[in-house]
């Protein structure tokens, strides 16, 4: 029913926002990859809640809990089960949603199609999900590192109509973690911090673009000719709540070029190996990974939930105005991009498994 992702290396994320808790269950993980509570915790620091000024102050430590496939500080090859207990839930902050549906928000297309929801926060359409979805990442790019050196960094890239300069080429997990907006362009983030405090004292929200780097990926990832590597990529990222559009590469710009201003040349480097001069193609041609750096960027639009006043219906169709209470990110990119990163992460560990599985067993 939509809750698992992924061929060989399988996620299912479980739990509701104000429930008892929220994790995933992970099948296809190797076995014998060294893992612990304290590796995944990294990540999901990165991504909870009340971190800084500009992200909700809802407190929750995140605390993750391994029930299952790793022992010993070992994985087995059985499913891993990962638990994080909520623990700051306020249902009482949601007792309007009851009836009244929040504009933008999955209230209404809930009811739509089940004909019942869990209005306390959002329930499943709360990025409170994506929990499950960062703890297996972590996991995921733990596996990835260890068999090709792979590395993926994400970072803020523009808030609103302020765009960071960043070189995705070299920038480092140390530049995007050294401010709370995560842009590692210092400059133009204290502008992002300023513009994200002043849109959430007047009650409102804003979007924006996460892009993100994957680096050292090996040739061959992707299954033409529906499971292309990017096709997966772009279906995993814009799986992620509030996520509104995707490109990779030249994106959208790249149809301002003609073919031969688009093309990316080959040219074979001193070590033998065929390289590109250019990446518009941002990494994957058809469907393939060819070894350049995967480039793709995010777009995710302005918090649904506000504080402001907006006019709206009820589950009978009547109308009535609704000022959400309860704690939610002005902003929702700064922890946005830990989820990216998982995203990707899994896709390529998926597809890292599927070719070795392929292509490898000879």
């Amino acid at each position: 029913m939509g809750n698992t992702f992924g061929h060989l290396f399988r996620v299912t994320t479980f739990g509701e926002s104000h429930g008892g808790g929220v994790g995933v269950v992970i099948d296809g993980c190797p076995p014998q990859l060294e893992i612990s509570a304290e590796e995944i915790q990294v990540e999901l620091d990165r991504r909870r809640p009340g971190q800084s000024k500009i992200t909700t102050p809802r407190k929750e430590a995140d605390q993750c809990e391994i029930l299952s496939g790793v022992f010993q500080g070992q994985t087995l090859g059985t499913p891993i089960s990962i638990l994080v207990k909520n623990k700051d839930t306020r249902p009482q902050d949601y007792s309007e949603m009851v009836q009244m549906y929040r504009p933008s928000h999955a209230d209404a297309t809930y009811d739509a199609k089940y004909g019942i929801r869990n209005y306390q926060g959002g329930g499943r359409s709360s990025a409170r999900e994506t929990i499950g979805r960062v703890a297996a990442g972590a996991i995921a790019k733990k596996i990835l590192h260890q068999v090709g050196g792979v590395e993926i960094i994400g970072y803020v890239k523009r808030i609103k109509d302020l765009e960071g300069e960043v070189d995705a080429q070299t920038v480092t997990l140390e530049q995007v973690e050294s401010n709370i907006v995560r842009c590692p362009d210092a400059e133009c983030a204290e502008r992002m911090i300023e513009l994200i405090e002043q849109v959430g004292r007047d009650g409102n929200s804003i979007g924006g673009v996460v892009e993100c780097v994957a680096r050292n990926v090996p040739k061959g990832l992707g299954e033409p000719v529906f499971d292309k590597l990017e096709a997966d990529i772009a279906k995993g990222v814009m799986s992620l709540p509030a996520s509104k559009g995707f490109e990779i590469g030249s994106g959208f710009a790249g149809t301002l070029l003609t073919g031969i201003e688009h093309n990316d040349e080959f040219y074979t480097d001193e070590q033998g190996n065929i390289r590109t001069v250019t990446n518009r193609s941002g990494g994957i041609q058809g469907g393939i990974s060819n070894g350049e750096n995967i480039i793709i960027r995010v777009a995710f639009k302005p918090t649904a939930t506000i504080r402001k006043e907006q006019n709206t219906v009820t589950k009978t169709g009547e109308a009535g105005v609704l000022a959400a209470k309860g704690r939610h990110d002005p902003c929702v990119l700064p922890r946005a991009v830990p989820m990216v990163e998982a995203m990707v992460a899994l896709v390529l560990c998926d597809h890292l498994l599927r070719f070795q599985g392929q292509c490898k067993v000879l």
